[in-house]
């Protein structure tokens, strides 16, 4: 079946959920079903031999939870404070591209579903659907995700369309001056269908496409610390940096002044064999010792790994291809229910580990296990 939108699947997408689908698991057994093979390379895949995008979640299972018994649970909330807004719960909906390839509704179906669960979502500058029509939709907050363009003018100019749009903060993403060699994606032969498209690039100027990666003009012009310096001159929006797996880059980030940090690699997208971003969290933590917020990115399947998360110093979670999948299932409902799950489970988590509140979730309630 061909989506009138550009998108495409074997079986159409649900109209209520299944009682048998309980799990964030259960949703990408019903998503790689409805969605064409080179597109479930590109979204599902990682670079190389996808070691980081395995190890993202395995790393996750590494780390056990200690709970505490007999603890007042009068007053539970999941509730944090960040960026000057006190937020539901701690979870966010990560930037990724083309929602089109999940869902004919794309972004729009993300947008609704996660305002069902008051969850903020942050949209990336490759959405098929433009941030200012993707806006309209929302009801919840929304976020820009912004690659620093070759285009300085015309990275300026997306800042300046966002502001108007109503978006909350920047995520500028800083682990990705050029694209991660996807093998999964190039095997599959994926190329994005007609009428789907980048649409809030366009108009920029591109850079001719290379046949090298030193000396070519993608890499002369891949931007640096100034470059973010330059780009916080340009908005009176918190600038939060994405893809920072080195706690000295944190310290430079934060003695820069930026929003927030999220911890990430990509989803495991662009360079292989890098750490898991949970394995590294705590010394980006230390680093900024609680002087910015610092998200994690990556690997979260479960309630439990946003608990271990927050143990581990995160102030909040994006969430990622877990949320894709819930769209190419059901749409909307679909996203709303894998946000539903997530929100569970954490909440069952912090009552059976003795932690009413977030504040109350620290390291003393993780031990590192065999597995």
């Amino acid at each position: 079946m061909i989506f009138e939108k550009g998108g495409w699947g074997m079986e159409k997408p649900l109209t209520q959920i299944p009682p048998h689908v309980v799990s964030l698991s259960d949703y990408e057994a019903l998503a790689q079903s409805r969605v064409e093979s080179g597109a479930w390379a590109y979204i599902s895949g990682g670079a190389g031999d996808e070691l980081t995008l395995r190890e993202n979640v395995d790393a996750f299972r590494r780390l056990q939870i200690t709970p505490r018994v007999f603890k007042d649970m009068a007053g539970g909330s999941t509730s944090v404070d960040m960026l000057g807004r006190r937020w539901i719960h701690p979870i966010l909906v990560a930037p990724m591209a083309f929602h089109q390839l999940m869902h004919p509704d794309g972004e729009i179906g993300t947008v609704l579903g996660a305002a069902a669960m008051e969850t903020p979502v942050v949209v990336s500058t490759q959405s098929g659907i433009s941030l200012e029509e993707i806006a309209k939709r929302a009801m919840s907050p929304l976020w820009f995700q912004l690659y620093i363009q070759p285009d300085r003018q015309f990275t300026s100019d997306l800042v300046r369309r966002a502001e108007a749009a109503g978006y909350e903060a920047l995520v500028v993403t800083a682990d990705a001056p050029l694209s991660g060699l996807r093998n999964r994606e190039q095997r599959a032969g994926f190329r994005l269908p007609d009428g789907i498209s980048p649409v809030n690039l366009k108009g920029m100027a591109s850079l001719p496409p290379e046949d090298r990666v030193f000396g070519g003009a993608l890499v002369q012009n891949a931007p640096t610390w100034k470059d973010l310096q330059w780009l916080q001159g340009q908005t009176r929006l918190p600038v939060l940096v994405k893809g920072i797996l080195n706690p000295e880059d944190a310290r430079i980030a934060m003695d820069q002044g930026v929003g927030g940090i999220v911890v990430s690699n990509h989803g495991g997208r662009t360079l292989d064999g890098l750490p898991a971003a949970i394995e590294v969290l705590p010394e980006v933590v230390d680093a900024v010792s609680g002087h910015i917020p610092v998200l994690l990115d990556g690997g979260i399947r479960r309630g439990t790994d946003i608990f271990k998360a927050l143990a581990l110093g995160a102030t909040a979670v994006m969430v990622g291809r877990p949320v894709l999948y819930g769209l190419a299932a059901a749409g909307a409902v679909g996203v709303g229910h894998v946000l539903k799950i997530l929100r569970t489970e954490l909440e069952m988590a912090m009552v059976l580990a003795g932690t009413a509140t977030i504040s109350e979730i620290n390291r003393s309630a993780l031990r590192r296990g065999s597995v």
